[in-house]
């Protein structure tokens, strides 16, 4: 035995890419000529070649297709085989389905199919265009993976498939996704484009396909621009919408009735989507849902009375899949640089079109195809000539024929003496030795003159017609044109501009209230319509309230956490309960050893908040933030007017061991005492902290000793402001701003010399009020 030496690299990397090339040329990419994966092709082609199941024949299991599929030209396994299959049969999958399925072959419900040995299927009309052609050497031919049959590289369509039906696939490294499109509109365009002699643009080409014409129907959102940019650059993508209507109901009131959902979306995970914003009561508008489709669509809304379908509909759009994106990548396999072999061809190459190059490559190969059709034809129709040529000259001497036949010793002796007798080929006069006696007869030899007549005139007209390359491009026509008329009908989905409907905007689905948020100290929040006092709000055990403010339902609150993190919420997201209400973690995604220590109410009663200005210099109102290792951070809250994400975003980078103590909103004129668990405040003015454009690590507040730490702070408002302590013993006492303040990175004056201070006591929280400005 012999062995290679190489290098492992080497060989995953050669063999990584056998597999890749593999994947995209053979399985996962569909061929720009008939828009078909090699698995469709092989379904085809044995449902045709093998099975006869032609529209006409009877139906076959899908069990024996598979089989045949997978034994003769597809090993790659049952499942794949009859999923391709089953997506061929599925009117809501496919724009012209080309498999006539009988069974269960699923619903648009999202039902799968019942089992290959319980269905059965034939080949559909629009399928035999793929095919009809495939009997007359019009395409290559290669073996198949253990070269025991042969099969079509490419079929001979006659209509350009790929954007008919679209295709979808994933290969390595590249994937496809090419949307259906309407029939009459592609074949108008193919037209266009052979009476320009030209690849048309994408802007000429829209006079003719509007856009993407999907089996559900539904409304695309794209502009004039978005539809020539697509299908310029082969890729983009679109918004797909479900259609509506509106209806009056029994008894007064109205429904909204969904007459279309978007492609590949499943009906009944709509009708579910809606039914859990219903229970969630996250639109006050809606109340019932209910699927009354048949074969049509019909999903109805029952909207109470007065409320605005537009905004009704706006939401559900926004937050279930009645409106989805749709990805356009117009990227199929196109034919390899020539070979010199009739028989044979370059591997096909993978690249993403335009859709003018699209319509240009299938023109080529159907001229290609109908080349290689007329020469088919033509040379059967001159094997007959020749057949009855020699027919015609036996007849004008039948008794010497006969002579001839008579006298000689057997079949291959009269072959030859009438070779040799009348300059006839051995395929002429085989036809007169197998001639049958009745065919002597004088009527029959006037049949054979004129059929002699008729061949040769067709002869002759496939002969211009090969000459003539104008004449070709007008018989391609008249074929499409047939196909058009037999095959085309309505567009189903409607390309809508720019919409005037609203815009979802949850402002609008929430009844404006005042009302308080409360935070307490182990991180659980609610918002309740009025707090009396912070005492009679009920707590968990062990837990007591920490903050309360006041907003409107329409205003959001921000949370600021020990790790420098802001999360803002709308105040009519967070639970709406007398009782304990929903820990935080439950909006927000808090690190490990994180938690709340501040709340503010951005409702603009309590904090006017200007709009952000990009690239701008940093906006009041600010707020500062202490951290125990005595940093002062001072920003803008500008920039946390928005809701945030769970993540939130930074207001303070930290040094490691680091966290912030204390967060405040302040206002020009206001201190901040700050509080060393070594006995020792400072009265800061918060101006001498500088405004920092972004989140940042801060200055020296307070000059902290090493081995101790900011243990609080407290907003000073004016220089009698106080603040109380406590000490470590437990001895309570309050200090005054004038008497400890001091400039900023100053240590302070020790307030406690016999034991430190443990913590500042916190004010008890008060239900405050909302004041317009």
């Amino acid at each position: 035995m012999e062995f290679l030496e190489t290098s492992l690299g080497d060989e995953a990397r050669r063999r990584y890419l056998n597999y890749a090339l593999s994947v995209i040329t053979a399985r996962a990419l569909p061929d720009v000529r008939d828009g078909l994966k090699p698995v469709q092709r092989r379904i085809l082609f044995t449902m045709r070649k093998d099975l006869s199941l032609t529209p006409d024949a009877k139906y076959r299991k899908s069990a024996k297709i598979v089989g045949d599929v997978m034994g003769n030209y597809h090993p790659h396994g049952d499942s794949a085989i009859y999923d391709a299959m089953v997506r061929m049969a599925q009117p809501w999958v496919m724009r012209a389905p080309l498999v006539d399925g009988q069974g269960n072959f699923g619903s648009s419900d999202g039902d799968s199919a019942a089992a290959y040995r319980y269905t059965e299927a034939k080949l559909r009309p629009i399928a035999m265009e793929l095919l009809s052609e495939l009997d007359k050497q019009t395409v290559a031919w290669r073996a198949n993976y253990d070269g025991t049959r042969s099969e079509p590289v490419v079929l001979p369509a006659r209509f350009p498939h790929l954007l008919v039906n679209g295709s979808q696939g994933i290969a390595v490294g590249m994937a496809t996704s090419i949307p259906p499109h309407n029939l009459n509109e592609v074949i108008d365009a193919c037209i266009a484009t052979i009476e320009a002699r030209e690849v048309l643009g994408a802007k000429q080409l829209l006079k003719y396909i509007k856009g993407p014409d999907f089996p559900t129907g539904a409304q695309l959102l794209a502009t004039r621009d978005e539809l020539v940019r697509v299908y310029e650059t082969g890729s983009g993508t679109f918004k797909l919408r479900a259609d509506y209507r509106s209806e009056d109901r029994r008894g007064g009131g109205g429904d909204l009735v969904i007459t279309s959902i978007p492609y590949g979306v499943e009906k009944a995970t709509v009708v579910e989507k809606i039914a859990e914003v219903i229970l969630a009561k996250k639109l006050a508008a809606l109340t019932d849902v209910r699927d009354e489709s048949t074969q049509d669509v019909r999903i109805v809304l029952e909207v109470k009375r007065g409320a605005d379908p537009q905004l009704v509909m706006a939401y559900l759009y926004k937050h279930t899949p009645l409106q989805v994106t749709v990805a356009v990548n117009l990227t199929c396999l196109v034919p390899g640089a020539p070979t010199g072999d009739d028989e044979g061809e370059a591997p096909p190459v993978p690249q993403r079109l335009g859709l003018g190059a699209i319509l240009q490559h299938f023109l080529e190969f159907r001229m290609q195809t109908v080349v290689r059709r007329l020469a088919f034809d033509l040379r059967q129709l001159e094997a007959r000539i020749h057949v009855l040529e020699g027919l015609a000259i036996v007849f004008d001497a039948l008794d010497e024929t006969l002579r001839i036949i008579r006298r000689s010793e057997g079949r291959t002796d009269a072959t030859a003496k009438l070779i040799q007798r009348f300059k006839l080929s051995e395929e002429q006069t085989s036809a007169i030795l197998d001639l049958r006696l009745y065919r002597l007869a004088q009527l029959e030899i006037l049949l054979i003159r004129k059929e002699l007549a008729d061949i040769s005139a067709k002869a002759k007209k496939v002969e211009k017609l090969l000459a003539s390359e104008s004449k070709r491009w007008d018989l391609i026509k008249d074929e499409l044109l047939e196909i058009r008329q037999t095959y085309g009908d309505r567009r189903r989905t409607k390309i809508v501009g720019a919409s005037d409907e609203p815009e979802y905007v949850a402002e609008d689905f929430i009844a404006e209230e005042d009302v308080h948020v409360i935070l307490t100290s182990q991180g659980w929040v609610k918002r309740v319509r009025e707090v009396k006092d912070a005492s009679s709000v009920r707590v968990r055990d062990g837990d007591a309230v920490h903050t309360i403010v006041a907003g409107s339902t329409k205003s959001s609150v921000a949370f600021f956490s020990n790790y420098g993190s802001c999360y803002v919420t709308r105040i009519y997201d967070l639970p709406a309960t007398t009782g304990y209400g929903d820990p935080i973690q439950k909006f927000f995604k808090l690190n490990d050893g994180e938690r709340i220590i501040a709340l503010t109410s951005f409702d603009p009663r309590v904090i006017a908040l200007p709009a952000a200005v990009p690239e701008g210099e940093p906006a009041a109102p600010f707020a500062i933030a202490i951290t125990k290792g005595g940093l002062g951070v001072r920003f803008s809250l500008v920039s946390h007017r928005e809701p945030s994400t769970r993540a939130g975003r930074k207001y303070a980078r930290l040094n490691e061991g680091d966290e912030v103590v204390f967060v405040s909103p302040v206002a020009p004129s206001d201190g901040v005492f700050l509080v060393t668990s070594d006995g020792y405040a400072l009265g800061l003015a918060t101006a001498e902290l500088p405004v920092l454009a972004g989140a940042g690590k801060g200055v020296i507040a307070a000059r902290v000793r090493e081995g101790e730490r900011v243990v609080g702070a407290q907003l000073a408002v004016g220089r009698r402001a106080r603040c109380t302590l406590e000490s470590e013993k437990g001895r309570v006492f309050d200090i005054v701003f004038v008497d400890v303040a001091g400039p900023r990175a100053w240590q302070g004056v020790q307030v406690s010399k016999r034991d430190g201070v443990a913590r500042v006591v916190a004010p008890v929280p008060a239900a405050p009020s909302l004041v317009s400005n």
